[in-house]
């Protein structure tokens, strides 16, 4: 099978090169959204045969194959091809790559335009060798979070109904990124639609987008970020300091995860979630879930992410051992921050999704007001499931009481 995909812009008369218009007359079956069937009907032969991409994607490439075998019972050895159109550059974030994807052995040809994010960057005078892109368009947010995470100073966005201008905008401020500005281009192309606007993001979070639009963030100051949050800047649980890793023991304890090469990480009793945000700070690609029991905690996290700039980390009331983890990803990284004494039954549920090259981390404190042997009964519980514990390392800062940072693997 061979696919020739043509980019298209939103112009009312799409400015097809003659290659293209020849290859358009030779066709027969053609593909597109109605979108682009309504551009591009006027140049179509009288008797082509038009296949609409529309959701589930599954579907139109049945239809494909079944074109293909009607071909083949009729004409053996023959090539089918089908001529798509697509929005802008087919590879950029478009089509061809879904083709690519779903029938790798199949002939592509591509004849791209400019993308909608180029266009953008055009009518702004805006140069965009620079910029990050970051595709919302049917995509969760990570991407964009961990742009605004790492400060990224330009940031090319391509929106969808969900992910409109104002949502975005109203994201960034609740976590605090208010130092961008918004340029929002829509119906780039055409004519009698096409606007361009630049607002601050507050006008952006009020404002209403016609859909197709895409935006350009671009940050209007810069700010520090900090290799180890202060304790200061967390709002505590009973405003208790003990209630609360220090950023001294945080920093060796996301050592001691390996977490620049973890994906997923779970931390298990987050308290004030000190760890977590400065976990998804650090390294901004993980995927975190943060679990705790204490309903009081719930607020307190929430209020320390939105303050301190961390979107993204999924948050799990309950008690651990109730709840049910099996829908959730397989974890390569997992803290262990509170067990309440049941500390063979939580790492005996987490052994049941931890990845093979995952690392479980506690850190046990000695002092006379501590009741529970942390520390015996991680050595117990690493007995009892066969795991290699990596040597202890202990730490005393001030006159705090003495940690010990445990680490053990799954034996290999």
């Amino acid at each position: 099978m061979k696919f020739i995909v043509v980019g298209l812009s939103d112009e009312r008369e799409p400015q097809l090169d003659s290659e293209v218009i020849g290859i358009i007359k030779q066709g027969k079956v053609f593909s597109g959204g109605k979108r682009h069937h309504e551009l591009i009907a006027h140049l179509l032969p009288e008797r082509a045969e038009w296949i609409d991409i529309t959701a589930p994607l599954d579907a139109v490439f049945e239809q494909y194959e079944k074109r293909e075998t009607i071909l083949a019972e009729k004409e053996v050895g023959a090539t089918l091809s089908i001529i798509v159109f697509a929005s802008g550059d087919p590879l950029f974030f478009g089509f061809a790559n879904t083709i690519q994807r779903k029938m790798p052995e199949a002939e592509l040809v591509v004849y791209p335009t400019f993308n909608s994010l180029q266009m953008l960057a055009h009518r702004l005078i805006m140069p965009y060798h620079d910029m990050r892109i970051v595709s919302l368009t049917g995509r969760p947010w990570p991407e964009f979070d961990k742009a605004l995470i790492e400060k990224v100073k330009k940031i090319g966005v391509l929106t969808d109904r969900e992910h409109t201008p104002a949502t975005i905008a109203q994201r960034m401020l609740e976590y605090g990124y208010n130092n961008y500005k918004m340029h929002v281009g829509m119906h780039l192309g055409n004519p009698e639609g096409e606007c361009v606007s630049t607002l601050t993001l507050e006008e952006a979070a009020l404002a209403e987008f016609e859909h197709p639009n895409c935006l350009i963030l671009v940050q209007t100051r810069q700010t520090t970020r900090h290799f180890g949050i202060p304790d200061k800047d967390f709002t505590l649980l009973d405003g208790r300091e003990k209630m609360i890793t220090k950023m001294p023991i945080r920093l060796l304890t996301l050592q001691a995860l390996e977490l620049p090469q973890k994906r997923v990480f779970w931390d298990i009793g987050f308290c004030t979630g000190s760890v977590s945000i400065e976990a998804k700070l650090q390294f901004p690609h993980l995927q975190i879930e943060a679990f705790e029991i204490r309903p009081e905690c719930e607020a307190i996290m929430q209020r320390n992410v939105r303050k301190l700039g961390a979107p993204g980390i999924n948050i799990h009331m309950g008690d651990f051992l109730e709840t049910d983890i099996t829908v959730l990803p397989r974890p390569d990284a997992v803290f262990i921050g509170g067990h309440g004494g049941r500390l063979k039954m939580i790492i005996q549920k987490i052994l049941t999704m931890l990845t093979d090259d995952g690392v479980i981390v506690m850190n046990s404190v000695t002092s006379p007001k501590v009741t529970t042997d942390s520390h015996q009964l991680w050595d117990e519980a690493c007995q009892a499931f066969g795991l290699r514990q990596e040597p202890p390392l202990r730490i005393q800062l001030n006159d705090y009481n003495q940690i010990i940072i445990l680490k053990s693997t799954i034996q290999k």
